[in-house]
C-alpha cells in the first residue's frame, strides 16, 4: 500500500513538472510571437489537463492581445474553475475591465489575484503590471507601482526587470528603462527580449544606425528570434522617413524584414492583419491587395478585411470596391472605427464624385466626402498631415472652391510637415474663388479665414514677403483699406530693405505698382493727400500707367 501511494505521489510529481515544462515552453512561444502555435499548445494543454488555470489566462491572454474579447472573456471564466492557478484568469478579466475603463473593477480583481499569492510569488505582479500596459487606456505609473512591490520581494529576478523596463519606457523614462532592461539581461543572458529592447531605445531616439546595430547583437545570439526583424523593420521603416534621399531603399528593407519576421511567427489571420497594418505605414498598396485577398481566403466573414480590402482599392484606383468595402466595414456598429477608414473613405467619395479630367465635381458626393475626411479628422487630428496635396491637385486644376475644403481641413492640424505651405496654398483658393465677384457675392467669412491663414505663414515666416502681397489682396476683397494698406506697406518695407538688385526686377517692379495703385485707391475714400502721393510712386516706376493718371485726374 505504502509503495502503491508513493508511486501515486511520483507519477502525479512526475505529471506537474511535465505541465509546468508546457506552459514555460507555451511562454517561449508568446515571446516569439508565435501566437497561432501558443494557441495550440495551450489548447492541447488544456485538453489534457483542464485543472491548469494559467493555460486558460494564457489562452486568454492571446486572444486580448488579438483584440478578440468575447473569447480572452470566455477563456478566463473557464479557467476560474480550474483547479491550480485559477486566480490568474482574475487578472485576466480584470484587464478587460481596464479596457472598459471601470478602474475599479479591474482593481478588486488585480487584489483578489494577489490574495492567493504565495510568500515568493511575483508573476502576478508583472501580468498585473502588464494588464495595466497593454489596454487601450495604459497607465504606466500604476504598472511601476505594482512592479515596485515586484521588485521589493525579488529584487534580482530577471522577469521583473524586464517589466520595468518596459514600464518606464511606457513612462518615457529612458535612463530608468536602459538600465532595467541591461540588468534583466546580465540577471539571465537568454532573456533575448531584454537586450533587443535596448535597440528599441535606440530607436525611439532616433539613432537608427545604432539601433540596427544592437539588432544584429541580438541576431547574432538567436538568429531564429522572430520580433526582432521586426524591431528592425520598424526602424528602417522610421529610418526611410528621416532620410528622404533613401526612402526607397530603406522602405524596401524594411519590407523584407517584415516578411522574415512572419517567416518566423506565423501567418495566420491574426498575424497577416499586424502585416497588412505595416504595409499601409510602408504605403505598399499592391502588396496590401494581395494580403487583404489571402486574409478573405482565411476568413471570408472578419470585417477587419474590409478595412484593408478598402485601404488597397483606394490606393490602387479601384475606386467603387473602396466604396463598398469601406461601408461594410464603417456601417457595422460591433465594429471599431479609425480615423483612416472615415479619410478613406471621404477620399473615396471625393474621387468618385470627380470626372474624369478632374475639371468638374458632384456637389453631394464632394460634400459627403469632406464630412467623412472632417470625422477621420476629428478622432484623430494627425491624420490631416498629408491631406494638402489632395487640396493642391484640385488648386492646380483652378477648382478653388474645393481645393479651399480639403486645405481648410489640412492646416487643422499644426504640427503638419507642410503647414505652412498649407495655409498659402488655402488662403490662395479662397481669394482666387471670390476675385472678380462683386461684393454682394463674396464669401466674406471664407475670406476672413483666408487672412487668418496667410497670418499663420507670416507669424512662422516674417520673411516670406509674397504672403504680405496676398494678405493685402485678400482685405482688399473684404473692403477692409486699413488693413490691405498695412500689408501692402509691410511688402514695400521688406522688400526695398532687400536692396536695389530686388527692386530692379520686373516682377517685383509689377507688385510695387500694385501695391501702390491699390493702397491710393484705398487712400482716396479718407486721406486724398495720400492717395496722390501713392499714385505719384507709381509713376515714378511706370510714367505711363493709366490708372495710376486717371486717378491723379479725378483727385485733382
Amino acid at each position: 500500500m505504502n509503495k502503491f501511494k508513493f508511486l501515486s505521489v511520483a507519477l502525479f510529481a512526475s505529471a506537474s513538472v511535465l505541465h509546468a515544462q508546457d506552459i514555460n515552453e507555451v511562454k517561449k512561444q508568446i515571446d516569439a510571437e508565435q501566437f497561432q502555435k501558443a494557441k495550440t499548445s495551450l489548447k492541447s494543454i488544456i485538453k489534457s489537463n483542464p485543472s491548469e488555470g494559467k493555460a486558460f489566462f494564457l489562452l486568454g491572454n492571446i486572444y486580448l492581445n488579438q483584440s478578440v474579447i468575447d473569447s480572452a472573456k470566455i477563456s478566463y471564466d473557464e479557467g476560474l474553475k480550474a483547479k491550480d492557478n485559477a486566480h490568474f484568469n482574475s487578472i485576466g478579466l480584470g484587464q478587460i475591465d481596464l479596457e472598459k475603463k471601470d478602474l475599479a473593477a479591474a482593481k478588486a480583481k488585480f487584489d483578489a489575484a494577489k490574495a492567493q499569492m504565495r510568500k515568493k510569488d511575483f508573476e502576478e505582479y508583472i501580468y498585473i503590471a502588464k494588464a495595466y500596459m497593454d489596454n487601450s487606456y495604459p497607465d504606466y505609473k500604476a504598472a511601476l507601482a505594482v512592479l515596485a512591490q515586484a521588485k521589493e520581494k525579488n529584487p534580482t529576478e530577471p522577469q521583473v526587470l524586464l517589466a520595468l523596463g518596459d514600464a518606464f519606457y511606457g513612462d518615457k523614462n529612458q535612463n530608468e528603462a536602459f538600465s532595467a532592461y541591461r540588468s534583466a539581461f546580465q540577471a539571465d543572458n537568454t532573456l533575448i527580449r531584454a537586450k533587443m529592447q535596448l535597440g528599441v531605445l535606440l530607436k525611439g531616439a532616433k539613432a537608427y544606425q545604432e539601433a540596427v546595430a544592437a539588432y544584429n547583437e541580438v541576431i547574432a545570439l538567436s538568429p531564429n528570434y522572430g520580433p526582432v526583424y521586426r524591431e528592425l523593420a520598424q526602424t528602417y521603416y522610421y529610418w526611410a522617413l528621416n532620410a528622404p534621399g533613401r526612402y526607397d531603399q530603406y522602405i524596401k528593407q524594411a519590407l523584407t524584414f517584415y516578411e522574415k519576421y512572419m517567416s518566423l511567427t506565423d501567418y495566420s489571420l491574426a498575424s497577416r492583419m499586424r502585416h497588412a497594418d505595416f504595409l499601409i505605414l510602408a504605403k505598399d498598396y499592391k502588396a496590401l491587395e494581395i494580403e487583404a485577398n489571402k486574409m478573405k481566403e482565411l476568413d471570408n466573414v472578419n470585417p477587419r478585411i474590409f478595412r484593408y480590402l478598402g485601404y488597397a482599392a483606394y490606393e490602387n484606383g479601384h475606386i467603387d470596391e473602396a466604396i463598398s468595402s469601406l461601408e461594410q466595414y464603417i456601417n457595422n456598429p460591433a465594429n471599431k472605427i479609425i480615423s483612416l477608414d472615415y479619410v478613406y473613405l471621404g477620399q473615396a467619395k471625393i474621387k468618385k464624385g470627380t470626372n474624369a479630367e478632374d475639371t468638374a465635381v458632384d456637389p453631394a458626393l464632394y460634400a459627403e466626402g469632406i464630412s467623412f475626411i472632417k470625422k477621420g479628422v476629428e478622432l484623430e487630428p494627425s491624420v490631416a498631415d498629408g491631406l494638402g496635396e489632395l487640396g493642391k491637385k484640385y488648386y492646380e486644376k483652378k477648382m478653388f472652391k474645393e481645393a479651399a475644403a480639403i486645405l481648410e481641413i489640412a492646416t487643422s492640424y499644426k504640427e503638419s510637415k507642410s503647414f505652412l505651405l498649407d495655409n498659402f496654398y488655402l488662403g490662395n483658393a479662397i481669394y482666387f474663388a471670390n476675385a472678380g465677384k462683386p461684393v454682394a457675392e463674396r464669401d466674406m467669412e471664407s475670406l476672413k479665414k483666408a487672412d487668418a491663414a496667410y497670418a499663420n505663414v507670416l507669424e512662422a515666416s516674417p520673411d516670406t514677403v509674397d504672403a504680405y502681397i496676398s494678405r493685402a489682396r485678400t482685405n482688399s476683397l473684404l473692403e477692409d483699406d486699413q488693413a490691405m494698406i498695412k500689408y501692402y506697406q509691410e511688402y514695400i518695407d521688406r522688400i526695398t530693405a532687400k536692396g536695389a538688385e530686388e527692386l530692379a526686377k520686373p516682377a517685383v517692379k509689377t507688385k510695387l505698382i500694385e501695391a501702390y495703385n491699390t493702397m491710393g485707391a484705398g487712400y482716396a475714400n479718407f486721406d486724398k493727400a495720400k492717395a496722390i502721393e501713392h499714385f505719384n510712386k507709381t509713376l515714378a516706376i511706370d510714367p505711363t500707367n493709366k490708372y495710376s493718371l486717371q486717378s491723379l485726374k479725378s483727385l485733382q
